[in-house]
């Protein structure tokens, strides 16, 4: 079965499942795993942070950023199809009592003068705007890259107003791969980053949260809050730790994966994808035929390919390191195949 639905599919290697067992362990809670303590200090170099704070998932470290950096009734700027705003359960405002100005964009990233007139006035019956959020790679524009010198723009605008910035990072491994800009540069501009270890790197579980000192010291408490304190779990940071050090150079192939996809599909005539927006591993596939999405998603499901519906016309395909170039085309012809038999029968 070729699995395109996310690269959070990815499951442990033998290698990395070796590399977990010999991990030392402690309790986390009290700070004292010196295996989650190694990859906290690594990650924060890397991204040149003071310290960090390992965390169960991606919506967790997104969540706790944003309850260290706003007070109830405050409002974060964000993409209008934001993960924080989309996928995240209501999050930020069922825990912190905050809420989101979704700003619409083409590829992820906000037009610098949208954002300045989302900027709440200093007035008494308006929220406060606290945050601008920016993630990076975008997940629902497919994959795409906020380049450096936006995020310089927002960073000037952000800093012009007072307003701190977070970065959903989840992603981030495989910008910093396309672009070859060092982890260090992406991290200097925002006060709060959100790394994922569990997708195209191919650890099991585990996320991170990136800051200041003092910021992570509240980070501590928020977490615990949110019932993210996990005791043993140096097993789980060595995972991370493996995947970083051997997985990480091998997202540019998920890359090379995606483009020879999008080529196939493309010259079916069967679809659409916007081939500028292939960046990463990410591929937002448009119908250009009345096909009904959920007999289509189910009997792709049958010829052997997992893949996931965002809406009545469009399909995501991520790729990753269980995936191989021979499923990248394999993928391609199953999903045309099955569109030429459907089209077919309606004719």
């Amino acid at each position: 079965m070729i699995d395109l639905r996310s690269d959070t599919v990815t499951k442990p290697s033998e290698e990395m499942l070796d590399f977990m067992k010999g991990s030392q362990l402690g309790d986390d809670v009290y700070g004292e795993d010196p295996t989650v303590n190694e990859l906290q200090e690594y990650v924060a170099n890397l991204f040149g942070k003071e310290a960090a704070l390992f965390v169960p998932t991606g919506t967790m470290s997104n969540q706790v950023s944003l309850g260290i950096l706003t007070n109830p009734g405050e409002e974060v700027i964000a993409d209008a199809n934001a993960h924080i705003f989309i996928y995240e359960n209501g999050a930020p405002s069922r825990w912190f009592g905050i809420q989101i100005m979704p700003i619409p964009s083409e590829d992820g990233a906000m037009p610098i003068e949208k954002i300045e007139q989302a900027i709440r006035p200093d007035v008494y019956y308006l929220p406060k705007t606290t945050v601008i959020e920016l993630e990076n790679t975008h997940n629902r524009h497919g994959g795409t890259i906020l380049s450096l010198d936006y995020i310089k723009s927002v960073h000037e605008l952000a800093k012009k107003n007072n307003i701190q910035m977070h970065l959903d990072g989840a992603r981030i491994w495989n910008a910093h791969v396309a672009t070859k800009t060092p982890l260090s540069e992406y991290g200097k501009y925002f006060d709060t980053v959100n790394v994922c270890f569990s997708k195209g790197l191919g650890a099991p579980v585990g996320s991170m949260v990136l800051s200041s000192r003092e910021n992570i010291k509240k980070a501590w408490k928020i977490r615990k809050t949110l019932g993210g304190g996990m005791r043993q779990v140096g097993v789980l940071a060595a995972a991370a730790k493996f995947a970083l050090v051997n997985n990480l150079h091998k997202l540019i192939d998920d890359h090379k994966k995606a483009v020879a996809f999008s080529l196939l599909m493309q010259k079916s005539g069967l679809f659409h994808i916007d081939e500028a927006k292939v960046q990463t591993n990410i591929v937002m596939v448009d119908l250009l035929h009345p096909i009904d999405m959920t007999i289509y998603v189910a009997e792709l499901k049958n010829q052997g390919l997992l893949i996931n519906a965002i809406s009545k016309s469009r399909l995501r395909a991520v790729f990753h390191l269980n995936n191989s170039m021979h499923d990248a085309s394999e993928a391609a012809n199953i999903m045309t195949q099955v569109a030429k038999t459907y089209i077919d029968k309606l004719n």
